[in-house]
C-alpha cells in the first residue's frame, strides 16, 4: 500500500517546517520505501507498518504542539510492490509518447 499524508501543527504560525522536518524524520528513520514533496509524503509498505510510521509521524509533532492536522490518502492494491517509482514511470512514459 501507499500512504499520502501531511502532517501539520495548528496554533504556532506560518513557519512549521521544523515541525514538519520532524515528522519526516520519523519517516525517513522508518526505512521503508519514502518520497516528500511540497505538500505531503508518501510512504510504501504494509497496512500495519506504514500505520505504525504516520503514527509516530504524528506523535513526533504532537510532543511540540497541543494541536495536529493530519491529512491521509492510501492507496490499497495488494501484491504490489515499488508503487512509488512505478506509478510515476508510467505517467512519464505516457508523457513521452
Amino acid at each position: 500500500m501507499i500512504v499520502a499524508f501531511s502532517v501539520s501543527p495548528l496554533g504556532v504560525g506560518e513557519d512549521v517546517g521544523e515541525y514538519v522536518a520532524d515528522a519526516v524524520r520519523v519517516v525517513r528513520e522508518s526505512g521503508l520505501p519514502n518520497r516528500t514533496d511540497a505538500m505531503f509524503t508518501s510512504i510504501e509498505g504494509e497496512w500495519d507498518e506504514v500505520m505504525d510510521v504516520v503514527k509516530r509521524a504524528v506523535a513526533a509533532v504532537e510532543a511540540r504542539s497541543n494541536r495536529v492536522s493530519l491529512v491521509l490518502k492510501a492507496d490499497i492494491r495488494p501484491g504490489v510492490t515499488d508503487g512509488l517509482t512505478s506509478k510515476v514511470e508510467t505517467v512519464e512514459r505516457h508523457l513521452s509518447e
